[in-house]
């Protein structure tokens, strides 16, 4: 970076924090503007994409849904599902079709509200520790930052290998013997799938994710919903709030041209369903009394997808051929059951129970009690200082390629009218 060495400052207009598709959308408006700025990327652009998934990982929404501002999926299967390395090469092909101004390796380290200018950042990178101010900061580093592992993990045998889902890659890599998938959202999910196809004996603590068919009457449900707007409902209008906003982590895949995860045929087919992970006894755990109940609320929410569907296929008199309604092939015994892991019982515990924010770098009054982001449309009340990129920041979609373009345009319209912030035209005219 072109402020390097102790005690060295640049300014900029505006500095983005995070090269993911969330900072370079943002870019690409602001460019497209005017608007000199800078982007920030503690590691490689995208890096997300490839160091943070498994080898076999592919996207859960459809190819056609990847859009970018001024960027589309352009290749030859617009209804499959990229692959990892294909999403990661997607999203630097963007940056590079732009010029985004991405300087890599650079982390910010203290973000500070100072006056005028209005923001200090505090930088570490490869020419050593610097300074940088700008009239407007957009932190654009999503909402995934510190993995989650139970507090008691460490108790668990040494002999136990323990990963948490964002640095699994594949069952080559965790010794001989079963492993444990704690959690049924997509992550776990399709983990539990992955070492099941690898002919591992899988056991899976089965969480309270519900689950939603790839198809249904003839097209993949992320198309139908889609044209029912269901990702366009604001975040402030979904029945339920917050609560119901953490249950849409819907478990399927896009694996192999795209399926259903119906974890009851999985069962039929020798993996280990368990409920809630309840704790560890000695060298035993437990397991809670909820299978049962979550398998049928899962399967709830995917049949519930379903009647909206049908009553829009209704509504709009669209031609779709009858299917059949899904038949639970599989029911779990009744009450809790527990895992020896001692003497060989358990090689591996794979867990995938989620990630907390960590905004401990932002210094600014802008977190709740839980320390996320008080924001509306990614705009907080300090002024110049904005987030992009949150799980259901606007709506369902903000998560999504598409969505999270939509947020940008509107940010950026903010962002260009914080004071000292200006299109280059306008600031040689002044």
């Amino acid at each position: 970076m072109s402020a390097g060495g102790s005690g060295a400052r640049e300014h900029h207009a505006v500095v983005v924090v995070g090269g993911g598709q969330a900072g370079l959308s943002l870019s690409w408006h602001l460019a497209r503007r005017g608007v000199e700025h800078v982007v920030l990327e503690r590691a490689s652009t995208a890096h997300e994409w490839r160091e943070g998934r498994w080898d076999n990982f592919t996207l859960v929404t459809p190819n056609w849904q990847c859009r970018l501002p001024g960027w589309t999926y352009a290749g030859t299967d617009p209804d499959g599902f990229m692959r990892r390395d294909e999403v990661h090469a997607f999203v630097r092909d963007y940056a590079a079709s732009f010029s985004a101004p991405v300087r890599e390796g650079v982390e910010v380290v203290r973000l500070a509200q100072t006056g005028s200018p209005a923001f200090t950042l505090d930088v570490a990178g490869p020419g050593g520790p610097a300074v940088l101010t700008a009239d407007a900061v957009v932190v654009a580093t999503g909402g995934y930052h510190q993995p989650v592992v139970p507090s008691w993990a460490d108790r668990l045998p040494a002999a136990v290998t323990q990963v948490h889902s964002s640095q699994y890659r594949s069952s080559a890599d965790l010794p001989p013997g079963p492993v444990l998938v704690v959690g049924s959202g997509q992550s776990g999910a399709q983990i539990a799938e992955d070492l099941h196809l690898e002919g591992r004996a899988v056991h899976l603590a089965v969480g309270s994710a519900p689950r939603c068919a790839r198809t249904y009457r003839g097209r993949d449900c992320v198309a139908w919903l889609e044209e029912m707007g269901t990702y366009d409902v604001a975040a402030t209008e979904v029945p339920g709030g917050a609560a119901a906003q953490e249950k849409t982590n819907h478990y399927l895949t896009g694996r192999d041209g795209g399926r259903d995860i119906d974890l009851r045929a999985f069962a039929l087919e020798g993996m280990h369903l368990h409920g809630r992970l309840a704790g560890l006894s000695g060298t035993t755990l437990e397991f809670a009394d909820t299978l049962a109940g979550d398998l049928d609320r899962a399967d709830a929410v995917a049949e519930g997808i379903k009647d909206a569907i049908d009553r829009h296929i209704v509504s709009t008199g669209t031609t779709a051929p009858v299917e059949e309604r899904y038949v639970p092939p599989w029911r779990p015994p009744a009450g809790p059951t527990t895992l020896d892991v001692a003497d060989g019982g358990l090689a591996a515990v794979v867990w995938c129970i989620g990630y907390r924010a960590d905004h401990r770098w932002i210094e600014a009054s802008v977190f709740d009690g839980r320390g996320r982001p008080r924001q509306t449309r990614g705009v907080t009340a300090v002024p110049g200082l904005f987030f992009l990129g949150l799980p259901w920041m606007h709506t369902w979609g903000s998560g999504r390629f598409a969505g999270v373009a939509r947020d940008a345009e509107f940010l950026a319209d903010r962002v260009e009218d914080v004071p000292g912030v200006a299109a280059e035209d306008e600031r040689s005219a002044s």
